[in-house]
């Protein structure tokens, strides 16, 4: 499993909103909050090393101090989105992910087992625990028929068992025998409040899947490593 954050962004509306609720706000402060995120972060919201020292440390005040309101003030986090790409989870493992899609604004979009094929392959969470009926049998040397009938039919053999010979290359029907330690991807975009109470859920002190906690955890490391303000500890603060 791989897990990369692409993006972390909207730190200018964040920010934003913390002046405009105290009425603070003007478009003189609105362009300096602005010109402040663009100068000190790229596109995707990683920061410049090569930065000017005053210009960092406005940003991280800034950030600092979104951060500590929005822990209790949470729609200023929600101006926060963090864009994510993971690759080989589990199947299981992401539709545990994916029953948070409210709290993602359904911004996922999932390896489907109805366009795309799989094979004998599962994640490598799974390799070494299990092993399926085809590959126990080939292991000891059992060669299963390649056509099988039942009831008058034909049955034709596929991974994982056997497909009715009129439906063989039909995909809604060959999904079927999809077990849930295939490897699946995913791509999600979440902010940063709602991404809080998925951590809390999901992470490793849960009772989430094993490889979904490794993988909840390695985007809060890959975030923190961006911006060292983001944490564990925020994330479980956060009241939402």
């Amino acid at each position: 499993m791989k897990v990369t954050v692409n993006s972390i962004t909207g730190f200018e509306d964040a920010f934003a909103t913390m002046y405009i609720s105290k009425r603070s706000w003007n478009p003189e402060k609105d362009n300096q909050i602005r010109e402040t995120v663009a100068n000190y972060v790229d596109r995707n919201g990683k920061p410049d090393k090569d930065v000017k020292k005053e210009v960092k440390e406005e940003f991280e005040r800034m950030l600092e101090m979104a951060l500590r309101m929005g822990k209790k003030h949470i729609t200023i986090l929600r101006y926060i989105d963090i864009s994510i790409t993971v690759e080989g989870l589990h199947r299981g493992a992401q539709d545990d992910f994916d029953a948070h899609a409210r709290r993602l604004d359904n911004r996922i979009i999932r390896s489907s087992t109805r366009l795309a094929e799989f094979g004998e392959e599962m994640s490598d969470w799974y390799k070494d625990k299990i092993i399926t009926t085809d590959k126990a049998c080939e292991l000891n040397g059992i060669i299963l028929p390649l056509e099988i009938e039942r009831n008058g039919k034909k049955y034709i053999k596929a991974v994982n068992g056997y497909i009715r010979e009129d439906l063989k290359d039909n995909k809604d029907v060959k999904r079927g025998l999809y077990m849930l330690s295939i490897p699946s991807n995913f791509i999600t975009k979440c902010n940063l409040t709602e991404f809080s109470h998925i951590f809390k859920e999901r992470n490793r002190d849960g009772g989430a899947n094993p490889e979904l906690k490794e993988c909840v955890e390695e985007m809060v490391v890959q975030m923190n490593h961006w911006h060292p303000q983001i944490t564990r500890e925020l994330l479980l603060e956060i009241k939402n």
